[in-house]
């Protein structure tokens, strides 16, 4: 999809648009790392068969950091629970450098919403579980684990336990330990979404830090639009269940980003355009709720 598909229409994005094409054509010219072929997956319930994901379609290229966003329900986080191996798609074909995916691989780093620290391991244990566990030893192995800690700003932390570590550092050391075993791709599902607002917004900072400085590829799940801006290349917009592609937006906002540009026009821009195909204006009042009036105080709060 081209810039121009995408309807943005404030007089500065007009003004950039020779650049964003440019910029996204430079990254649709690199390898395409990941690719999905009319995924669909559907499952057993009570009710009957429930289908998750219907016909999805999409290729991530080299170094590129996409984010998928959409309602909730519509099927997010079994796609990339689909992407790293631990469930299996009913039909289609996912493809990691042009090979098949059957299952979970060192070549794909996951990083969950909740904490999945070993809590019986230190920091650098927890970094080193990974490579030790594809049998690779010795102090080379620890001198890497290390350099993993300090890109993630840990340095000072490497012998300590995941009680004695906040929010936002246990999932640097998450994010340390997924890039470890040195995958293709590293997959995202909601991981800043237990924070509060000010560690979230200082991890999605040190995440750009981290993406910038080394040769990963990043798919990030989120169900928040800000957040969904400041990061991607681009973003994947997923309707209602059954989750099908309902656009794909090439976001317009110059890197290096920073959090003043949440108010440019770009930006929100953007963000308005997401919010019309996650929220239409028919749909946007929700179901009233049957609640009796219990105040009299003759007050006028609609």
């Amino acid at each position: 999809m081209s810039a121009a598909a995408t309807p943005l229409t404030l007089p500065d994005y007009r003004q950039q648009a020779p650049a964003v094409a440019e910029r996204f054509a430079a990254l649709k010219r690199r390898p395409v790392v990941l690719e999905v072929k009319d995924l669909g997956k559907t499952f057993d319930a009570h009710e009957g068969t429930v289908t998750a994901l219907q016909g999805l379609s999409f290729s991530v290229h080299r170094r590129e950091f996409m984010c998928v966003i959409g309602q909730s329900g519509c099927g997010k986080s079994t796609l990339i629970r689909i992407l790293s191996g631990l469930e299996h798609p009913t039909s289609g074909e996912l493809l990691l450098d042009g090979r098949p995916v059957h299952g979970p691989g060192l070549d794909r780093g996951m990083v969950f919403q909740s904490y999945t620290l070993f809590p019986w391991l230190t920091v650098k244990e927890n970094v080193l579980f990974g490579p030790r566990m594809a049998g690779r030893k010795g102090s080379a192995v620890e001198s890497e684990a290390r350099q993993w800690i300090e890109m993630v700003g840990l340095s000072d932390f490497e012998n300590a336990y995941p009680y004695q570590l906040s929010g936002g550092m246990k999932q640097r050391v998450a994010i340390a330990r997924a890039l470890a075993n040195q995958p293709r791709i590293l997959l995202m599902d909601e991981p800043f979404g237990a924070l509060d607002a000010q560690t979230r917004a200082q991890m999605q900072e040190y995440l750009l830090q981290i993406w910038k400085n080394i040769d990963i590829t990043i798919l990030f799940i989120t169900h928040d639009l800000d957040e969904a801006v400041f990061l991607a290349d681009r973003i994947l917009v997923l309707k209602a269940r059954p989750g099908r592609i309902d656009e794909i937006i090439e976001v317009p906002v110059p890197r290096p980003r920073h959090l003043d540009q949440a108010v440019q026009p770009e930006f929100l821009a953007t963000k308005h355009r997401i919010s019309e195909l996650i929220h239409p204006r028919d749909q946007r009042h929700g179901e009233l709720l049957s609640i009796p009036r219990l105040t009299a105080v003759g007050d006028t709060i609609e």
